[in-house]
């Protein structure tokens, strides 16, 4: 009986020592990536003239890229391929923030507003993961529904590209925070209880919901405290 329970003791540490391994490396690995994501903003603020021409090209262009990165991430996931594909991944996603990042830059206040989305971002990640690992709640219930609300999220954000609307994009973008704050809530709580072990993998999806939260946000923030003066 005692070297029974000796042995789930042992294979309890071990499984909780394979968990905190993939958190790490997935941390790890996120703080990577923010290299290649600078580098791709810096050019992607020099092709914001080329994206507002043609928003609606380029838009397509980054969907058809983020669908095609991602597919070969997960292909390779257990490779260092995986990790160059990641790399390559958040550079792409970084340039896409160029148009956004070149508005707020033109602004009085664009540089206090960049940095006020980006502690906003690391705010939400803190609670995510603050609740994923106090919780330990399996939050995989909530896929389905998300994938659903981020499909009608994009359907609805490609629709306003032709409409522009502007309270409409409004509203995407606080519901767009919402659901990828969700999803990072789901990806962080799929870690802790080892519905994910592989860190490239996690970090793809955290990074994704990351860069979602910190886009919109800034979106939001330059359009109600945005000072042109």
């Amino acid at each position: 009986m005692q070297s029974d329970l000796r042995v789930m003791t042992a294979g309890a540490g071990s499984l909780s020592a394979e968990r905190n391994k993939v958190l790490r490396n997935t941390y790890l690995l996120l703080a990577l990536t923010m290299v290649p994501t600078v580098i791709g903003a810096v050019v992607g603020i020099q092709l914001a003239p080329l994206f507002f021409k043609h928003p609606i090209v380029a838009s397509l262009v980054m969907l058809g890229a983020m669908i095609g990165f991602q597919m070969g991430i997960a292909r390779n996931r257990n490779s260092g391929l995986g990790v160059a594909l990641l790399l390559g991944f958040t550079f792409f996603m970084g340039a896409f923030l160029g148009p956004v990042l070149s508005v707020a830059l033109s602004l009085k206040n664009g540089p206090q507003l960049i940095g006020l989305a980006a502690v906003g971002t690391g705010g939400v990640m803190l609670a995510m993961s603050t609740i994923a690992t106090t919780v330990k709640k399996d939050f995989s219930f909530m896929g389905k529904f998300l994938m659903v609300g981020m499909i009608t999220l994009l359907v609805i954000g490609l629709a306003n590209m032709f409409f522009q609307l502007p309270a409409l994009a409004l509203v995407l973008s606080a519901l767009t925070i919402v659901v990828f704050s969700l999803f990072l809530l789901m990806d962080v709580s799929r870690i802790v209880n080892g519905g994910e072990t592989n860190y490239i993998m996690a970090a793809t999806g955290v990074y994704v919901s990351l860069w979602a939260i910190f886009s919109n946000l800034l979106n939001l923030l330059l359009a109600f405290a945005g000072n042109r003066e």
